[in-house]
């Protein structure tokens, strides 16, 4: 069997995984239609797992089911994003004080790691390994706030923003920006201040929708 199918036994979650990796790498760029067809030989499976696949997407936001029409890789709007991030900011702002009231040294030790992790990517400018790293740091302060849903709210919200065309980090100075917004957000944990890590993940996380809007405005005035 050819090593890039999946066995007829697979569960539908399996294709969902393949199908959403290929998405967040834009190997099916957003607004592209899905061709079922296709992927089920490329796969080895047939139709119904994929559909089933395609319909857990779909409830993810990641994809667009439209009737008589097919299934297309979701577009993200302007309008999107400003509906998104300052719930974003809530959510994770939230997450912030209750990793605070609730870090361990062990917690604050893995927090420091990564963010000297951070500090060596920003100064080789390597943005691809800051980003990886980045999603690290937050899923790690998720993890050490405690609370299941709120994770999950915000990780089934991060999955729609991977759909962006528009990487903020890749802006002249954001880089450095972000940097050091990571930083005061771990100087408040460690320094136990709940409110002060709420605050400024908050502002952290508004401040990568600047940075997009900005993107999106100089591609304006290019094309």
């Amino acid at each position: 069997m050819d090593p890039s199918q999946i066995a007829q036994t697979a569960l539908y979650q399996e294709v969902a995984e393949r199908l959403r990796q290929r998405i967040f790498a834009h190997q099916l760029p957003p607004g592209a239609r899905i061709d079922e067809q296709a992927l089920a030989i490329d796969y080895g499976i047939s139709r119904t797992p994929l559909r089933e696949a395609l319909k857990v997407l779909a409830a993810e936001g990641l994809v667009t089911l439209r009737p008589r029409r097919g299934c297309f890789v979701t577009e993200i709007s302007e309008q999107d994003l400003d509906d998104i991030f300052p719930l974003m900011a809530m959510l994770e702002g939230r997450c912030a004080l209750e990793a605070t009231t609730r870090a361990k040294p062990e917690d604050l030790t893995r927090l420091d790691a990564l963010h000297e992790e951070l500090q060596r990517f920003a100064s080789s400018n390597e943005i691809e390994r800051f980003f990886e790293v980045n999603q690290a740091f937050h899923y790690e302060i998720q993890e050490m706030s405690g609370n299941r849903r709120l994770r999950q709210v915000i990780q089934d919200l991060r999955k729609v923003l991977k759909l962006t065309r528009l990487f903020s980090l890749g802006l002249d100075g954001r880089l450095q920006q972000s940097l050091a917004e990571h930083a005061s957000i771990l100087a408040a944990i460690k320094a136990g201040d709940a409110e002060g890590a709420q605050v400024a993940m908050h502002d952290h996380i508004l401040a990568g929708r600047a940075a997009l809007a900005r993107i999106h405005a100089v591609q304006e005035l290019t094309t």
